[in-house]
């Protein structure tokens, strides 16, 4: 995918060369900023990879816990007014008006 996207590769851009011509830039100052850019395309490169199997790796994670998601039953949507109110009514069936006197 990102093969087909990028035109260079750090060896191509490091075997380049240009002819010069009798004004022509100087060689040195060429040659010195396309280590530079070599340099900087092989830490894009080196990135890049990280990156994929980072993506990778959390890919793998969150098929883990959808599938895990999965296979837990659903947890009850009770709140502690509905288990406060059922508590009231059990007290209120087993000791009667006892509770209230």
């Amino acid at each position: 995918m990102l093969a087909d996207k990028v035109k260079l590769s750090a060896k191509e851009i490091l075997e380049k060369e240009f002819k010069t011509g009798v004004r022509g830039y100087k060689q040195e100052e060429v040659d010195k900023f396309l280590d530079m850019v070599i340099k900087d395309y092989e830490t894009f490169n080196q990135e890049i990879e990280k990156l994929q199997q980072e993506n990778l790796h959390l890919s793998k994670q969150l098929e883990e816990a959808v599938e895990q998601g999965k296979r837990q039953p659903a947890q009850s949507n009770t709140t502690n007014f509905d288990i406060l109110k059922r508590l009231s009514n059990l007290e209120k069936h087993v000791f009667g008006s006892k509770l209230y006197d």
